[in-house]
């Protein structure tokens, strides 16, 4: 093997290298970027629960509100 064979040889096991390292941290990286997006999709969950919580104690409180005022209203009427 020559000298500028050698040297081919090393400059591609370089670019292997590179190549390889680079996709290791794309891969890194997409990995986290999942991760993030999965803590946001929890949370957003969370959020939702949370205001459909506070949605059905406004309606039941509108439901009692109404219902005391038609029993009121029936009350006076008899």
């Amino acid at each position: 093997m020559t000298d500028m064979t050698q040297m081919l040889y090393t400059m591609e096991n370089n670019l292997r290298l590179q190549n390889r390292a680079r996709a290791e941290r794309r891969a890194r990286k997409a990995e986290q970027e999942k991760k993030e997006f999965q803590e946001k999709l929890l949370e957003a969950a969370a959020s939702k629960i949370e205001l459909d919580g506070m949605a059905a104690k406004a309606k039941g409180s509108q439901d009692a509100v109404q219902r005391d005022q038609l029993i009121g209203m029936m009350g006076s009427v008899m």
